[in-house]
């Protein structure tokens, strides 16, 4: 479900076992704080059976992150955890927006996979699903290629076709590269349009938090993303 992540961390994993055999590991899913999604939030208008069968659903991701952030932003507000509601933008490579309603998550932007939601920078985020499937037929492409597309050939970097480094596209940016403004414009639009929607799930926020390395270190994204 996350071909990005899970090759290299089991590789990970299984070094670590290898080389500290008697040490007790322990692994902590990004998904568990997403958990506390209503069904409404988390289903998918899908044949119910695809759920029954294959638990075809949003799960979610960056909860580590986002568990973190919800305890520190109530901590710097001076309320009670479970007296807040927050919208926390979680920008970097990969990205997810998640509504935190009365301190537990109540919807976030990434689904059953790290692919939906967000422009990220390699990952496509929210599309026509119709595209896939088009692509499929004209360029011949096998369900296999096209995922890998998805993951690895889309994004900001499938659309200056040459940097998912952001501070890259932000140099060639202001050096009148269009491709990269393009991208910085597409990206930012994408976090407010997310936002705009949390805020509106939410009913009341009491902050909207950025963090990752984008968000902690882009200011042009945060600054697209929240004006007027």
């Amino acid at each position: 479900l996350a071909p990005l992540h899970n090759p290299a961390n089991v590789m990970g994993m299984e070094a670590a076992i290898a080389v500290m055999p008697d040490i007790k590991h322990i692994v902590i899913a990004d998904t568990a704080w997403h958990q506390t999604m209503p069904a409404h939030t988390y289903m998918y208008a899908l044949p119910y059976a695809w759920y029954e069968k294959h638990k075809m659903r949003r799960y979610g991701a960056h909860g580590t992150s986002y568990l973190y952030n919800a305890k520190r932003a109530a901590a710097l507000l001076g309320k009670d955890p479970f007296d807040c509601n927050l919208i926390i933008c979680h920008i970097g490579n990969g990205a997810s927006v998640n509504a935190v309603k009365n301190g537990v998550s109540y919807d976030t932007s990434m689904g059953l996979t790290p692919l939906e939601g967000l422009i990220m920078g390699t990952r496509c985020g929210d599309f026509d699903a119709s595209v896939a499937f088009q692509m499929m037929e004209k360029e011949n492409i096998s369900p296999k290629e096209i995922y890998n597309i998805l993951n690895k050939k889309s994004g900001v970097l499938g659309v200056t076709e040459k940097f998912q480094d952001r501070r890259d596209i932000e140099l060639a940016a202001e050096k009148g590269d269009a491709s990269c403004q393009l991208a910085i414009d597409m990206e930012s639009y994408r976090i407010k349009k997310y936002i705009g929607a949390y805020a509106a799930a939410l009913g009341r926020v009491d902050a909207v938090i950025f963090t990752a390395g984008v968000g902690e270190r882009g200011p042009i994204y945060r600054e697209i993303a929240l004006k007027d």
